[in-house]
């Protein structure tokens, strides 16, 4: 049975409330957790501030923490982890400029901002405002662009984890950026 195959149905063994689901479970999605964070943090080269594995492991706990969680599939999983870390990551860029009181650190392009280090806090803020304002207009292409870029799963998987075409995925993408983009450049 595929990886996918294997985690899909794991989770909907644990949507059932099996334990040892979950148990097994653990082991097969968390290096790609791992790698997703690692992606988040590549930029933080001497922070104590959030390392890959923290970023994991409070992921996963806030992830347990639900009760007898819907899951449909691998790419629903990670679509909800994705979502998940965004919020740990805001959190801590909170956090870290309440500390800082701001500093008037200039706005990143979409890209920039997903990479989190300590002086990139108040680019992951501008960045959640952003996608928080996208998901009042167009919830939709807000959970595409959490898919791809916080869950980094491919066109295909956020497709068939949204029940909709290549095509389309890839056209709301587009369009998700570049009213990013405008929103982002606006704020500076």
């Amino acid at each position: 049975m595929a990886a996918s195959e294997e985690v899909t149905r794991l989770l909907v063994e644990w949507k059932s409330g099996s334990k040892e689901a979950m148990d097994l479970l653990v082991p097969l999605v968390y290096d790609e957790m791992r790698r997703l964070a690692q992606s988040y943090l590549r930029d933080e080269r001497s922070a104590a501030t959030l390392q890959p594995t923290a970023l994991v492991h409070e992921a996963y706990l806030r992830l347990v923490a639900q009760a007898l969680p819907d899951w449909e599939s691998r790419s629903h999983f990670f679509g909800v982890a994705s979502h998940l870390m965004r919020q740990i990551l805001v959190d801590q860029a909170r956090k870290h400029k309440s500390g800082k009181r701001g500093g008037g650190i200039p706005k990143a392009p979409l890209e920039e901002g997903l990479s989190f280090a300590p002086q990139q806090s108040s680019e992951v803020i501008a960045l959640d405002d952003a996608l928080t304002a996208l998901a009042a207009i167009d919830p939709r292409k807000c959970q595409i662009i959490e898919m791809r870029f916080f869950g980094g799963l491919s066109v295909e998987e956020t497709a068939k984890a949204l029940d909709l075409s290549v095509a389309t995925i890839g056209r709301e993408q587009r369009l998700a950026e570049a009213w990013l983009h405008r929103e982002l450049s606006a704020r500076e």
